[in-house]
Order: C-alpha cells, then structure tokens, then sequence
C-alpha cells in the first residue's frame, strides 16, 4: 500500500485540471469491487438533549424547546423497532445528544425509568433489541469513556463517533467555542478507545466548517494512524457540512462539490480497505460523482424513520438508489451494520455472533 505524506496529500486536495482526473482515476481503481452497499436501518433519537452547542446543529434541543424529546419511553421505542422488523431492517441506529443526563430533566427521566446514566439506558434497549427483534445495534452516543465502551460492545454489532476535525483552532470559534465534547482530543480519546477494544467503528469528517486544506490532511491521518494501529475503523463518512435557517452558521457557505470529491478520492487513497461513504440524502443531485472518486458505500437508509440530524434531507428510496447504481455500471447489495471482514468472535462479542450465527 502507498504511504502518503501529510505534503502529499495537501498537494492532491489541491489538485486541479487532469490533476483531478489523474486523482479520480487512482481512487476509484482502488475501491476493489462494484458492490456498493448500503444499511437498510431504523433511526431512534433516544433524547435531543445535548451539552454541546455546535454551529451547525439542528438536532439538538432544550428542555424550554416545543416538543423537546426528553427521553423515549421503552414502549415508544420498541413500537418502531417492531415496525422495522416487519420491514427488515437489519440496522438499530440507536442515537442521542451527549451527555445528556448532565441536564436536570433527563436525569429525572431516568431515574424514572429505573437507570442512573445514558449508557445504562442504552444497554438495556440494545439487549432488548437484541432479545425482541431480528435488528442489530449500531449505537452513536457520542464521546465515551473506555468503560462505557466496554459494556457497549457486549450489546452492539458496531458503533461510531464522527471524529469530524482534529482542528483545535475551531475550539475557539463559533463553530464548536460551546461544545467541549467536539474537543479532538476526547473525540481521537474515544475512537482509539474502541480500537484497543476491538470494536468494528464508524468515523468520519465534517468538510466546510472552517477547516483548512491542512487541517484536512492531518484529520485524515489521525484516523489512518489509529486504524493503521487497532484495525478497527470499517467506514468513513466524508460529510458536507449544508448551511439551515436557524443555525448560527445558516450563511456559511457549504463546500464545492470539487471540494468534497477531492475528499473522497483522497480518503480513498489512504483507506483503500475501507468503507467511503458520503451521504445520499445531502447530495441529491451529486451522489452518483462520488462513486467515481471511490466511495462505495450509501450509510444507513431507513423505510420508516428520517434522518433526524437532517431532518430537511429525506432519505432516497432504495429503488432510487438502486438506480443511480447501477447506472454507474455497479450494482447495490445491502450489508448488516457491522461489515463482513468484522463478524469474528476477535471484534464481536459471544453475545453478537449467537445473534449472527
């Protein structure tokens, strides 16, 4: 495999002309097959109360807020679990603010239920979807410690964190100066975490947020680093950042499309046994170019629920989907929420391969 060093890989982000084309060529002969896969899922917000308060957010709410979702009743959740099984969903996409329970209001709300903290909380559905349903748990919850991951693991067929920049300039900026979560420490602290615990992981990187083209390339090798180092990183997700009203980034300006392909192919230059995926729902009328720079993956897609990070982009149809495929010449085959080279007893719990076998 080629090691690409980080002047490298700021000259190819930099690319122009056949430069691109030269790039797109190299990424896309590197993806390897003309599968390209996709999570038939279901999305469960288990609480929209978060401690951070990113820029660019519309997930997150207060407790002031109308219609705030506090915290999902069990029986709440289980209905829309149930109802994906008859759809066959494979996928349980179990996801919440961080640490949530350092507000007043959801600590209430789950002393109620009968669980002192999130992670509580999120075990036990795991384990009752594990129990109740033929859906397998993929959980995002956010910065963890190595203990929480642990016990996460026994329940879950994999997990993710957006590691989204490794720039702690935009710590002092309006993009993340209320969020001490988005510190890239505790986020690169967290996935090398899952890493030590052999947990099949989801990362990724939120482009257009004032980052720079440097910035860009040493994000990009701190997770080559940790996978180089645990092996335990199976999809990146090059996501564009997309300006909403309401936001106090709503008149940023969202990344080129050259911007992002460029992304993409690199990613995939680095990460050639890797999942890419860039999301369809945000690149409606521009998904079809990213396979040609080397993505070969489409993310969760739910039959039944939206994508409630943005909730203004539906999710395609999957007859759509299947479409801008194979109009590609490739053809789309859905996947379980952990992949293929991860369903081993070294990265699944005992608990998990029963589920699977």
């Amino acid at each position: 495999m080629v090691e690409y060093s980080k002047d490298e890989i700021i000259n190819l982000l930099n690319s122009k002309g056949r430069d691109i084309l030269s790039l797109l060529h190299s990424a896309e002969s590197l993806r390897g097959t003309d599968r390209i896969t996709y999570s038939k899922n279901v999305f469960l917000p288990l609480t929209e109360i978060c401690r951070n308060e990113c820029g660019y957010c519309t997930f997150k709410k207060t407790p002031e807020d109308e219609n705030t979702g506090i915290l999902m009743n069990e029986a709440e959740i289980f209905a829309i679990l149930y109802e994906a099984d008859k759809y066959g969903c494979k996928e349980a996409l179990f996801t919440f603010g961080e640490r949530p329970e350092e507000t007043d209001e959801v600590k209430i709300a789950l002393k109620d239920s009968g669980f002192l903290n999130m992670v509580d909380f999120l075990h036990h559905i795991c384990d009752e979807t594990l129990n109740n349903t033929g859906l397998l748990p993929h959980s995002n919850p956010g910065v963890l410690e190595k203990n929480e991951l642990k016990k996460l693991k026994e329940v879950n067929a994999s997990m993710g964190l957006m590691l989204e920049t490794t720039s702690k300039r935009l710590m002092k900026t309006i993009v993340h100066e209320k969020s001490p979560g988005k510190n890239p420490y505790l986020r690169i602290k967290t996935i090398e975490n899952a890493g030590k615990l052999k947990i099949p992981f989801t990362t990724g990187l939120l482009i257009g947020i004032g980052e720079t083209i440097e910035e860009r390339a040493e994000s990009l090798l701190e997770i080559k680093r940790m996978n180089d180092k645990y092996g335990h990183i199976q999809e990146i997700i090059i996501q564009n950042f997309k300006p909403k009203p309401g936001i106090p980034m709503q008149s940023w300006k969202e990344p080129s499309l050259m911007e992002m392909i460029k992304m993409v192919a690199v990613t995939r230059l680095l990460f050639p046994d890797v999942g890419v995926q860039v999301p369809p729902n945000l690149n409606k009328q521009n998904a079809q170019v990213f396979l040609l720079a080397g993505a070969d993956d489409w993310g969760g897609v739910s039959p039944i629920t939206k994508d409630h990070v943005n909730p203004e982009a539906p999710w395609p149809e999957l007859e759509d989907l299947k479409i801008m495929t194979e109009e590609m010449g490739l053809f789309l085959d859905e996947r379980l929420p952990v992949y293929d080279k991860f369903i081993s007893s070294e990265f699944l719990s005992h608990r998990i391969m029963e589920k699977l076998n």
